[in-house]
């Protein structure tokens, strides 16, 4: 069973791909494929595994031995899967692999903007607290989480893993309905709602057409000026021009943004131009512990084995 991993310089390096090989021992592994070059790579395959490749209808044509695809990530955006569901073709994601990573990575870029830990730590490096009068520096305010309210878009496995975390710290949690729905869940409240409410937003839902461009100047203008937005999920989720002037004009308080709309951002983008000390800005790590992305290996043979045996794990198509 001929098998091809396309993109595996995505998920490692330094990882154990033994519970693959150990399945599909003639597996070939790719670091990385161009666009170009997908085509002939999978022409022969029985099983294609990737993380951010993408696969369209036409690439689905010109794979007919073509029997399953493995996602090393939830998000299958990159995935034709209606294709894939008329080319009978299975296609699998993998899930919970990375919420401890996530959470971690909220809660962390969280305590350094409501503690001002990174300003603080400049300032002193600075030579601020040498010259200071008093034993300490209370230059920045220091906020407590006891006394916030995280607002969540997005209640999968990543949002209740935040959610939970947020509990710990004693925050009043409010979870969005889905942004322009019409019905509202007894334990959800409105978007516009969560937006006037929350002291930290954080979001966890997918990119869709309904939530592109989710988070723009309109919504962040109900936002609370004291407030500060979270990013894990997707970048083309908010207008970065429109944040990057919030942050400037005061209308929200900081920003911790993990994902843009394009990865790398090769042609630039607003937020990489900001120059102001309250916006963190990280390359799509939040996922990648070293756990996490073995746990996302594992849980892709896994995904494999079930096939294997005709069992149904994971499957979208």
């Amino acid at each position: 069973m001929k098998a091809v991993f396309l993109d595996y310089s995505t998920v490692g390096p330094g990882l154990d791909t033994s519970p693959l090989t150990d399945l599909l021992p003639d597996l070939e592994i790719f670091d990385g494929t161009q666009d170009d070059q997908v085509r002939d790579r999978i022409r022969d395959a029985e099983f294609v595994f990737a993380n951010k490749i993408r696969i369209s209808d036409a690439l689905f044509d010109a794979a007919p031995k073509l029997r399953f695809v493995g996602l090393t990530a939830t998000g299958t955006d990159n995935i034709d899967l209606n294709s894939a569901r008329r080319h009978g073709i299975a296609v699998c994601n993998v899930r919970g692999y990375c919420s401890p990573s996530v959470t971690e990575h909220v809660f962390g870029v969280l305590l350094m903007l409501a503690h001002n830990l990174h300003t603080y730590t400049a300032a002193v490096r600075g030579g601020a607290w040498q010259k200071s009068e008093n034993f300490c520096m209370l230059t920045y305010p220091v906020r407590e989480l006891s006394s916030m309210t995280m607002g969540i878009v997005g209640f999968g496995e990543l949002g209740r893993s935040v959610a939970n975390k947020a509990r710990e710290f004693d925050m009043e949690v409010i979870v969005s309905a889905r942004p322009g729905s019409n019905s509202v869940l007894e334990d959800r409240i409105a978007f516009d709602e969560l937006l006037e409410r929350s002291d930290v937003l954080s979001l966890h839902c997918p990119l869709t057409d309904s939530t592109q461009g989710l988070i723009g100047a309109d919504e962040l203008r109900r936002m609370k000026s004291s407030a500060i937005l979270i990013n894990t999920a997707r970048g083309a989720l908010i207008d970065s021009a429109a944040l990057a002037s919030a942050l400037r004009d005061g209308d929200i308080a900081a920003a911790a943004i993990d994902v843009l709309p394009e990865e790398p951002p090769v042609n630039g983008n607003p937020l990489l131009d900001y120059s102001g000390d309250n916006l963190l800005v990280t390359p799509h790590i939040a996922w990648s512990t070293d756990r996490a992305r073995q746990d996302s290996i594992i849980g892709l043979a896994a995904n494999v084995e079930a096939f294997l045996k005709g069992e149904e794990r994971n499957r979208v198509v």
